[in-house]
């Protein structure tokens, strides 16, 4: 298939030719200059500016700015805020020598962190020898100043168009598709993408078919085919605790309040703040076995069957490789009223977790707080990974 890199300008990340603009574009915006001076206020701008400029010497393209100055805080977060990132990649195919050599992968996978998700991958490709990171797709509604769009442009992330019409979102999609099996195929990058359209707010994680036949868009000859270019890896996240856990509470009651609440862009900021900041307990990830070595298993079905069938395979994959904890077993164990589970935790687990659950629904301050229905929604969210782990068994 033929590409013109035009055609992806309205989406893509920065071009090595556009770093260097870019980065001294987001020197100059004031509001980035503000959040600067909020890390170092004793600094000067000039020498700020100086140090930052003195640092990006040698800096090319998005992976050389990752691993210059997104790698080292990363780490940062991860030694700060969790008690451990693991990583297994057993089943995708044995790295080869050589960059070239090594195959690409779309790791299609649930959603915990509108952040981290991707930047945790990153850093574990990185730590276990691949030759690249992954791009990534974010949501225009999350772009909502100048430098957030540049940053995130220089950190390998390609745009995802919110709120479309219909027609709007079928030209979007084909462009999307294609971008990336551009990126896949011919720039020779990993891509990361959620199994769906935002988080799951109660762990409840599902595939879209839809994201699968987005996927498709920018494929040719069978549906099989459409898919197999993308190298698909099915990759579960798992973490011990979600950070951003009370505000989506908080969300279920504000839109069982009022069915047409909607998040504002504050809120979106918050859920970031939150996520990125937020203490995550043990994170772990694993990787699946790329969906090529079973595509071929499901035969020739029609369009909608294909789709929902390999969904429906990928859930399982992600489902069976969850990291459970204990806190995921008491929450099962409470809304089931019976200590099934109580070979998984100890008398301590339990009361730790209470204590974390009572510190976090205190962090809810909405009128009309209902704490029973605000405390179930959070063990939902910890007990459906078990629920769906064991289905998947």
């Amino acid at each position: 298939m033929e590409y013109d890199i035009k055609e992806f300008d309205e989406i893509r990340p920065y071009e090595p030719s556009e770093m260097k603009q870019a980065f001294n574009d987001l020197l100059d915006d004031r509001q980035f200059s503000l959040i600067l001076k909020g890390f170092a206020p004793w600094l000067p701008k000039s020498v700020r500016n100086g140090l930052l400029r003195l640092a990006f010497v040698g800096v090319r393209t998005p992976l050389d700015f990752q691993l210059r100055f997104m790698k080292p805080i990363v780490w940062h977060y991860v030694h700060k805020l969790t008690d451990g990132l693991t990583f297994d990649d057993g089943e995708l195919t044995a790295r080869c020598a050589g960059d070239m050599a090594t195959p690409r992968y779309t790791f299609v996978s649930n959603h915990r962190d509108i952040v981290l998700d991707s930047a945790f991958l990153d850093v574990l490709l990185n730590k276990h020898g691949y030759p690249t990171t992954v791009e990534i797709g974010i949501g225009d509604n999350l772009l909502i100043y100048p430098w957030i769009r540049r940053l995130v442009r220089m950190n390998k992330a390609f745009t995802v168009r919110r709120g479309l019409t219909a027609h709007e979102m079928m030209r979007s999609s084909q462009l999307m598709s294609r971008y990336i099996h551009y990126a896949v195929t011919r720039k020779r990058e990993n891509i990361w993408i959620a199994q769906r359209e935002g988080r799951a707010k109660d762990s409840d994680d599902r595939t879209q078919d839809s994201v699968l036949k987005m996927l498709a868009m920018g494929g040719e000859g069978s549906f099989a085919d459409q898919l197999r270019d993308l190298n698909i890896v099915p990759l579960t996240i798992s973490y011990e605790y979600d950070p951003c856990d009370y505000l989506k509470a908080q969300e279920f009651q504000q839109k069982r309040d009022n069915p047409a609440f909607k998040k504002s862009r504050q809120d979106d900021l918050d859920n970031m703040r939150t996520g990125i900041f937020g203490y995550k307990g043990r994170v772990h990830y694993h990787c699946a076995a790329p969906v090529n070595t079973w595509i071929d298993e499901l035969g020739t079905l029609p369009k909608n069957e294909f789709f929902k069938a390999v969904a429906h395979r990928m859930d399982r994959e992600i489902h069976r490789h969850y990291r459970l904890y204990p806190c995921n077993y008491i929450a099962l164990d409470e809304l089931d009223g019976r200590p099934a589970h109580a070979d998984h935790y100890t008398p301590q687990d339990r009361e730790h977790f209470e204590q974390y659950l009572q510190g976090q629904l205190a962090k809810i301050t909405i009128p009309d707080k209902d704490e029973a229905f605000l405390r179930e929604r959070m063990l939902t969210m910890y007990a459906n990974p078990v629920r769906n782990y064991q289905a998947a068994l």
